[in-house]
């Protein structure tokens, strides 16, 4: 709009304001809203009898209405000679105690300790400069010294970040401060709302500076204050509400199916994160029932890292299968109490229906959705910090199959699943142990009840990830004469050690495998020991380091071999359109090396986990470029594929056929598999067959 001023030094010009005032003549101009938005708050801590200065007036009509409902000490200033002679014109019949006056406002004249109360409707905002806070710094000054003890600055603000920060740690030191979160206010300027929220900053003086900051937020005019421990935190907690209400603002105008923009809704009382609210809408083109606008799906607890809730393809599917314009769903937060399915909706209610996609009629019913009706079970059993990674979560949690599942969470990436183990009934499995002492086969274990931590063990024949079991098939690639040699013991490398479930399964089920795995993070192995079952010994060795230099160094050594080199490992580096593996474990000259590591009989195996098409298919001729035969296995429903490169082709060529005789060798590996079980009741849950079915040739 040509009226509002185009840098950040014109809003502290006197010159300015004379041209604004004058172009806009006798229209009220309401910075942030009218006496009716803000009456709840201004009433709140400014009473009738307070002698209160009125700090860059204008021409709004706020003192005005003050002044109507009983306000009547009230003294404006501005520094525009014409905005203060049309107000005092303005008033002098029927309001002739509302007073004036042509100040500056950093250097009022006004006694000390003369006012109970200064009103800001928007003159910090216009005062400090994003490059210079001085002046700005100058007129707070002035109001701290013209305000009594007890007295309160009490600033209508969209607390943009320079001016909020300069506010608060102005009065941080000796003064109570208190910020009230207001909802998007409309303008009397257009039918648009502020995408921002309308801030009021509270600042009481004390007689004696408190011994701590007293540093609070609260969420509309009577919420309850939430302490914040520092200046940062609060600064932190009113950003967050500023993206929160962009956010709403966006999702109020047209609707796109691309962009899921996610909410994170905290606790009132503690300010910890209660749910998180991922919005999804539908294509155009979706063919939907008239009245499906918008709905609620609320993820059980301990699912929200499945892939149908916890990936954009999954959550797209899940809004397509549920045929709504706008589906929203809900998370659930580890460390937080729900009561039952009824209390998490009522909770909700009020606060989802914001989110609305535009059009819905006023009256329009919302259901909440479900799976199974219940809010799930999730148990954090363990945590930790990891020097490489951070926070981790070690939790037990149902899943869709009834079965109880140990998930490993980095909490810097709550919606990934690091590491998962499934899990059996200890007391179940030692019975089962004494029944079937003397059976050679004993049979799977059923799924366990909600016991104890320490009644539930790892599962160990049971291989969570698809991606791994794959990796496990493709042993049959080597042969059953390699498998199955005492004298030759087929050795793997692997790097990356998650929970152990893949190093573990090799080393309890393939006959006299030796198994050497490369971790980075001790944290990891320690979890893995201590949660997930893992056990080394003398075939089973972990090496903690980074496993690029542990190639480097085992290559110019010499002398090693190994039949299988396996890739585990993830990407910290969350900007790549790859992550897993780094991509310094795709260069050509570390799979070069690799290359020569292996046995002539050898396997590289790789976990790909790619999203950029162009860095797909250039990892993918890399790869082939050094590995004369490479097979590709896809995982159903995921991003994952598994590699499995062949140090030598077998016929001096690069395959275009799956051999003939894998899926013979496939059926064969499976009975060596489970004749090998040493472990009762323990069985090796695996379809190598199946694992082998999709190969295809890269």
């Amino acid at each position: 709009m040509s009226l509002l001023p185009r840098t950040a030094e014109e809003f502290s010009s006197a010159d300015y304001w004379e041209r604004f005032f004058r172009k806009r003549g006798e229209k009220a101009f309401e910075w942030y809203g009218d006496y009716n938005s803000l009456c709840g708050v201004l009433h709140k801590y400014i009473k009738p009898r307070d002698k209160v200065l009125v700090v860059g007036c204008g021409n709004s009509e706020l003192s005005e209405q003050l002044y109507d409902v009983g306000y009547h000490q009230l003294t404006n200033i501005d520094i525009s000679e014409t905005v203060v002679s049309h107000m005092n014109q303005r008033n002098a019949e029927r309001r002739p105690d509302l007073t004036f006056q042509q100040l500056d406002a950093t250097q009022t004249g006004f006694d000390s300790g003369s006012f109970q109360a200064a009103l800001d409707k928007g003159t910090l905002d216009a005062m400090a400069s994003e490059e210079d806070g001085e002046l700005a710094g100058r007129m707070l000054a002035e109001v701290g010294r013209v305000l009594a003890v007890g007295g309160r600055y009490v600033c209508v603000t969209l607390a943009q970040e320079h001016v909020i920060k300069l506010a608060v740690e102005h009065f941080a030191r000796g003064w109570a401060v208190r910020i009230h979160c207001l909802s998007a206010q409309q303008t009397a300027e257009s039918d648009a709302s502020f995408a921002l929220p309308v801030f009021v900053l509270v600042c009481t003086k004390f007689r004696q500076a408190p011994p701590f900051a007293v540093l609070e937020l609260c969420q509309g005019e009577d919420g309850a204050p939430a302490r914040l421990a520092s200046v940062p935190e609060l600064l932190s907690a009113v950003k967050e509400r500023q993206a929160y209400n962009l956010t709403l603002h966006k999702l109020r105008g047209a609707t796109d199916a691309s962009s899921t923009p996610s909410l994170t809704l905290c606790h009132a009382a503690t300010g910890r994160p209660r749910y998180t609210l991922t919005v999804q809408d539908s294509l155009p083109s979706a063919k939907l029932p008239r009245s499906n606008h918008f709905a609620i799906f609320i993820v059980p607890q301990g699912r929200e890292s499945d892939w149908l809730y916890g990936s954009a393809e999954g959550r797209t599917q899940l809004a397509s299968s549920a045929k709504f314009r706008r589906l929203v769903i809900v998370a659930m937060h580890r460390d937080q109490e729900y009561e039952d399915m009824q209390a998490v909706q009522l909770e909700l209610s009020p606060l989802v229906m914001e989110l609305a996609p535009p059009g819905m009629p006023a009256n329009q019913q919302v259901p909440f959705l479900s799976v199974g009706g219940d809010l799930g079970w999730r148990e954090v059993i363990g945590r930790g910090v990891s020097a490489l990674t951070g926070q981790y979560s070690v939790e037990d949690v149902r899943g869709e199959d009834g079965h109880l599942y140990r998930r490993l969470i980095f909490m810097n990436n709550c919606q990934l699943v690091q590491s998962e183990s499934r899990l059996r009934s200890a007391v179940t499995a030692s019975a089962h142990k004494k029944k079937n002492k003397k059976k050679s086969k004993p049979s799977v274990t059923e799924a366990p009840a909600l016991t104890g931590v320490k009644d539930r063990i790892v599962d160990k024949g049971f291989l969570c990830c698809t991606h791994h079991e794959v990796m496990v098939a493709g042993l049959a690639m080597l042969g059953m004469d390699a498998v199955n040699n005492k004298d030759q013991p087929v050795s793997v490398l692997l790097v990356g050690l998650g929970g152990g479930g893949l190093p573990q399964f090799v080393h309890d089920f393939v006959p006299h495998a030796r198994v050497e795995v490369v971790e980075l993070d001790p944290a990891v192995l320690e979890v893995a020991q201590t949660w997930f079952g893992f056990q080394t010994n003398e075939r089973l060795k972990v090496t903690l380091g980074d496993g690029l230099e542990h190639i480097k160094t085992l290559e110019s050594e010499g002398g090693n071999a190994f039949d299988v080199v396996m890739f585990d490992v993830d990407s910290k580096d969350t900007t790549l359109g790859m992550s897993c593996p780094p991509p310094a474990f795709v260069e050509t000259p570390l799979l070069k090396k690799v290359y020569s590591l292996l046995t002539p009989r050898g396997l590289f195996m790789l976990n790909l986990v790619c999203r950029d098409s162009a860095l797909r298919k250039s990892v993918l001729e890399r790869v082939g470029a050094v590995f004369p035969c490479v097979f590709s296995r896809g995982i159903e429903g995921e991003v994952n594929e598994v590699l499995l490169c062949c140090r030598g082709s077998g016929e001096g060529h690069k395959p275009h056929t799956i051999p003939q005789t894998l899926q013979q060798t496939a059926k064969d590996l499976q009975k060596t598999l489970r004749a090998n079980t040493q472990t009762p009741p323990c069985v090796p849950q695996i379809d190598i067959a199946a694992m082998l079915s999709d190969l295809k040739v890269v």
